[in-house]
């Protein structure tokens, strides 16, 4: 088995979004939830939101919307560990599977909010079956609101299978 304790606690990435009102509503609506919270702030109030709620399972994308350059941290890491994990693994051959995402909502994310997340390597192991083995490389995001509060905690799971 191969040692890969030298990746794990690394971070993946850094960086600052603004929770947009149209991004949410597109996303509602690519997952088929038709719900008017998604769509209509006044119903989003009427719900108790302070603004246009995140879909559950935003939070696999949101890092692709709201990421205006003039608010991202100046200082990046260099590297993304995950990538040279799995590049080096993927080099030899086989297949690379999403296998588990999960999120943790320590509050609602709506529209409106400015968030800051880090990125890490929680954890990486190995599993022999057979003839194979599995590579399993855990990431974990944390977004934390303006005050330092987390509102979101996003666990991610990639496989390598050789």
């Amino acid at each position: 088995m191969a040692d890969y304790s030298e990746y794990i606690g690394q971070p993946t990435g850094r960086g600052t979004l603004v929770v947009e009102r149209g991004p949410l509503a597109a996303f509602a609506k690519a997952v088929l939830d038709e719900s008017a919270v998604y769509r209509d702030a006044e119903i989003a109030r009427q719900e108790g939101f302070a603004g246009i709620p995140a879909p559950p399972t935003f939070g696999f994308s949101i890092q692709n919307w709201g990421r205006w350059e003039e608010l991202q941290p100046a200082e990046q890491p260099t590297t993304n560990p995950m990538f040279e994990v799995m590049g080096k693994l993927y080099a030899n051959g086989g297949m690379i599977l999403h296998g588990e995402q999960e999120f943790t909502y320590h509050r609602p994310i709506v529209s409106g909010m400015t968030l800051h997340y880090e990125g890490r390597v929680k954890d990486i192991y190995e599993k022999v079956s057979a003839d194979r083995t599995m590579t399993f490389i855990v990431t974990e995001d944390t977004y934390r609101d303006e005050s330092g509060e987390p509102v979101l905690t996003s666990t991610m799971n990639l496989i390598h299978r050789s």
